[in-house]
């Protein structure tokens, strides 16, 4: 459940501030500031990491393609690359 989810993160984040290590202290940080997004993966089984990948390849295509004649043609090879099945 979301309750208890909340309740074992909380256990984590004050474990790792206890240690006093910088390490775990920067975790926990990260745990704290991120904590409505785990949170509500819980709640909806949802990812963000189609969306995220289509942005790798975006970006993958953008750095490869340096000097691509006009945007119409960088967005044809974004549709082209997105069609692909690997």
């Amino acid at each position: 459940t979301e309750r208890g989810m909340k309740i074992h993160i909380n256990r984590i984040i004050r474990t790792c501030k206890a240690t006093e290590n910088k390490h775990f202290m920067w975790f926990a940080k990260l745990l704290e500031e991120h904590m409505k997004g785990i949170i509500s993966h819980a709640r909806v089984h949802i990812s963000s990491g189609k969306v995220e990948g289509t942005n790798q390849m975006i970006k993958t295509l953008r750095r490869k393609g340096y000097g691509y004649p006009d945007d119409e043609y960088f967005f044809l090879k974004i549709m082209d690359a997105s069609r692909k099945f690997s």
